[in-house]
């Protein structure tokens, strides 16, 4: 069975779903490949109480490394890279060629790489986020670059801007 629910975040409305007591998604309003709550899922607050109290430590800046049970599905290719970014630590970033170098693919792999992170079901708690271009630029982030920005900010890898 299908469960949901949603928490409030300093990015807005946070979905999550699980299957099996396990985090299958976290998607954010707006995100491309975002899950749409369907008639026959069920909601359950109390099946996402550990993921709610991680992700409130997180926001509070007391949690730097998610410990919850995943149930998302994806490629061997893409769980590999899944993998290595969840090696990335808080307060850090690394480059998409970095990432795939880290894999010991080709540096014409890189785009790849990209894809597969852009797959990722569980936006946050896999740090898809800390994965930059290799200019320093911010791209590629499901939940939106303005969105990648406050993460690495929240997280200290960015500085604040001021406007």
């Amino acid at each position: 069975m299908t469960t949901y629910t949603t928490i409030e975040s300093p990015l807005g409305e946070l979905l999550l779903v699980g299957r099996g007591g396990k985090l299958a998604s976290l998607s954010m309003p707006g995100q491309r490949t975002a899950p749409a709550v369907r008639a026959d899922w069920r909601r359950d607050d109390a099946a996402f109480a550990e993921a709610t109290t991680q992700l409130a430590a997180y926001f509070a800046g007391r949690l730097t490394r998610f410990e919850l049970p995943f149930a998302a599905a994806g490629t061997e290719f893409q769980r590999r890279v899944w993998q290595a970014v969840d090696a990335v630590p808080y307060g850090t970033t690394t480059t998409y060629g970095a990432l795939a170098a880290r894999l010991g693919l080709a540096r014409s792999d890189t785009p790849a790489v990209g894809a597969a992170l852009a797959a990722n079901p569980l936006l946050i708690v896999r740090p898809c986020h800390r994965v930059i271009g290799a200019d320093g630029s911010m791209r590629g982030y499901a939940g939106g670059v303005e969105r990648k920005v406050r993460l690495l900010t929240h997280e200290g890898a960015l500085r604040p801007t001021l406007v």
